[in-house]
């Protein structure tokens, strides 16, 4: 299946297409930039447009200037915008991201009703068409994808810098505004680069998902660079492979699906960040905090009561914590804590601290007063 010519160019074009997008939209994602993606996405397709108004035909390297020329654009006033306007980044973004495709589907009714025959296929750019993906396409994204490595790394420090704290990065003297200049017109490469295979609508996704992934498990900037590029990487190939599979299934849906997923399973299960482990963890704290206010709550009764053995009925326990102590304090008592016994007939259950459960809670109340000191 590999060697198939079709399916090596998809499958290449989508792992350096995953490489690209995953390493600029860590800084995207760092930068609360995540509707950047989806604005010069949609910012491109006017761009198109008049690629092919201006070239007469669809001729790849018109429209490719052209959407980048229109990405470009849209990148330079969504900056001139945030610094000489009240408006938030959020509103800006989403106000360009409506208007260039409002522009961009007028442009593209315009060509289909006047274009004839030479606008055949034009509408693929909307959500891509990966098996049209040639060697010399191949050559370009390989090209590009090594030149923005390769800025990334010499201006390693910078971006870091004005990533995390562009005010510090003014005060030493770095230029802040050329600094996020080049790294919004770098994502607006990326997203020009990735609209034959994914298209105007999906590109977003491949910006930001294997950022918002790789984000789960990693706390550097460094390894969430490599592990987005990764992720980003793993989910092209594996969407380049499915879509080879099955009759009439599009690649850049797939690929845009694969690396959906791998950011679903990332938030649920990441160890740091997982969703799944958070809520082990909160269950768990709560079955400890339980267990804490029960045996602190013996230990007093048995200190009023002057007894060190005085049996605690069940029933009151219940109506100070509500009904399920019951389960906790036979948690409790396999630990050997507590233990039950039989104060007087016809009453409930009774419970007394055992000499492990009074230590354990005279350690909770110390720390409490350590705490509280």
């Amino acid at each position: 299946m590999l060697s198939d010519y079709t399916l090596q160019n998809v499958s290449l074009g989508a792992l350096l297409l995953g490489t690209l997008s995953g390493t600029l939209g860590s800084f995207a994602v760092l930068r609360r930039q995540s509707l950047i993606g989806d604005t010069l996405s949609h910012a491109a397709l006017p761009g198109v447009c008049l690629g092919f108004i201006i070239a007469g035909s669809r001729h790849l390297p018109s429209i490719t200037i052209g959407a980048l020329t229109t990405g470009l654009l849209a990148a330079l006033l969504m900056m001139i915008l945030q610094r000489h306007s009240r408006l938030k980044l959020d509103a800006i973004l989403g106000s360009i991201l409506s208007v260039s495709f409002a522009v961009g589907v007028v442009l593209l009714t315009w060509i289909q009703n006047h274009a004839g025959a030479a606008q055949a296929g034009l509408d693929s750019f909307l959500f891509g068409q990966a098996a049209a993906i040639l060697r010399s396409d191949l050559i370009l994204m390989g090209s590009v994808t090594g030149a923005t490595l390769l800025v990334v790394l010499l201006f390693w420090k910078e971006f870091t810098v004005t990533t995390f704290d562009p005010l510090f990065a003014r005060t030493i003297g770095l230029p802040v505004t050329l600094i996020e200049t080049v790294l919004t017109m770098l994502v607006a490469v990326a997203v020009v680069m990735g609209l034959q295979m994914v298209g105007v609508v999906l590109m977003s996704a491949m910006v930001i998902a294997p950022a918002a992934a790789a984000r789960q498990w990693v706390n550097r900037l460094a390894p969430m660079l490599i592990l987005s590029a990764a992720f980003g990487a793993a989910g092209g190939f594996a969407g380049a492979v499915i879509s080879s599979l099955g009759r009439g299934l599009s690649t850049g849906p797939l690929v845009v699906l694969a690396i959906s997923a791998i950011t679903a399973l990332s938030i649920l299960f990441a160890p740091a960040r997982g969703v799944v482990w958070a809520g082990i963890a909160r269950a768990r704290q709560s079955r400890n905090l339980r267990s804490r206010q029960l045996l602190t709550t013996m230990l007093k009764l048995a200190h009023e009561h002057d007894d060190p053995d005085y049996p605690v009925e069940q029933g009151m326990l219940n109506t100070y914590f509500g009904l399920g102590t019951g389960r906790v304090l036979r948690r409790l008592e396999r630990s050997g804590v507590v233990r039950s016994v039989h104060h007087m007939p016809g009453e409930g259950t009774h419970w007394l601290l055992t000499p492990a459960g009074r230590r354990a809670a005279e350690r909770t109340l110390a720390d409490l007063r350590r705490g509280a000191d």
